[in-house]
């Protein structure tokens, strides 16, 4: 036989659960819950730690201790380099320091040290060889500038030396012969004259080969030195020749540091008549007149052919300068 279940009625089950939830709230109200879970039961208690007025919240994205919250901008003088790890930034403006002169990064990439003022940078190229007394431009102006004027006379001595000399003592002028060694060894007694009278010699080589830059460096060495020896010679002890011209101007780097490990400089000039050329003596006499200015340097000539025009020119370009207020004076050395 079978048993037939019987189901509980509604009303039955309606009681149940309200005596249940009566139930829950005075368990709650005893255990001192705010909630109760209506679907599953479960209760929520509420926060056991209370927050006191105005009270700042917890950061929810706490930081590593130690790591700084922003970036800092290094400051001016400072080489780039960002404070130290954990250092805080400053919250007070201060005097800024001394600017600080940047550094050359070293090539291996480690900061290099700043040079000291007073040691040269260290250069990859070779050191240039030590000057020698006189080592510099070539020489274009007087020794005193001013308004002085130094007179020059090439390739001598010749036939025209004497009447040069005769002229020069008429107005106390000074001037400075450049000669050709083979012509000194050939005429002592006027190199003699030359400095009895206060003139000053000058090395114009031994034959004055052109163009003379093109020399190789041995023969060059030969014409200047030869020349200087030639000269000294047929002056006499204590002659002094402090100054080496190029023939037609020719010099470079390699007679120039020739001349000056010699102890000499290098003579240039600063106005051009081209007398040798004999143009004519108004022409050398008008182109010394417009080409000087004070402190200039004359090159006129009294060897190496007829030197009639340039005795000629000398006689009226000498009361010239006189008038003109120049002195005379010898080139710079």
């Amino acid at each position: 036989m079978h048993r037939t279940s019987r189901r509980p009625s509604t009303s039955t089950t309606s009681r149940s659960r309200r005596r249940l939830i009566a139930g829950c709230v005075a368990v709650a109200a005893v255990l001192g819950l705010t909630a109760c879970g209506t679907a599953s039961g479960a209760l929520q208690p509420p926060s056991t730690t209370a927050q006191p007025s105005g009270a700042a919240q917890p950061d929810v994205t706490a930081r590593p201790s130690g790591t700084a919250a922003t970036t800092i901008a290094p400051a001016p003088g400072s080489d780039g380099i960002p404070p130290a790890t954990g250092s805080a930034p400053a919250t007070t403006p201060t005097t800024p320091s001394a600017p600080v002169k940047p550094r050359t990064p070293s090539p291996t990439g480690t900061p290099a040290a700043p040079a000291s003022p007073t040691t040269p940078a260290a250069s990859s190229s070779p050191a240039p060889p030590p000057a020698h007394p006189g080592v510099g431009p070539v020489i274009g102006s007087t020794a005193s500038g001013g308004r002085t004027v130094a007179l020059t006379f090439d390739d001598g001595p010749g036939p025209a030396t004497g009447q040069i000399l005769d002229l020069l003592a008429q107005y106390h002028a000074k001037a400075t012969f450049c000669q050709i060694g083979q012509n000194a060894a050939a005429n002592p007694a006027l190199v003699k004259r030359v400095l009895a009278a206060g003139h000053r010699l000058c090395d114009h080589s031994v034959h004055h080969p052109q163009p003379f830059a093109k020399l190789p460096h041995d023969k060059a060495v030969y014409e200047i030195t030869a020349a200087r020896d030639m000269i000294v010679q047929a002056g006499g002890p204590g002659t002094e020749v402090r100054w080496f011209r190029a023939p037609g101007g020719g010099f470079n780097a390699d007679n120039e540091q020739i001349t000056a490990g010699l102890g000499m400089d290098s003579l240039g000039w600063s106005v051009d008549p081209r007398d040798w050329a004999r143009p004519g003596v108004p022409a050398i006499v008008s182109t010394v007149q417009k080409q000087l200015r004070p402190g200039g340097v004359i090159l006129l000539h009294d060897g190496g052919g007829d030197r009639g025009q340039t005795v000629a020119a000398l006689k009226q370009l000498l009361p010239w300068l006189v008038a003109q207020g120049y002195a005379f004076d010898f080139p710079a050395a």
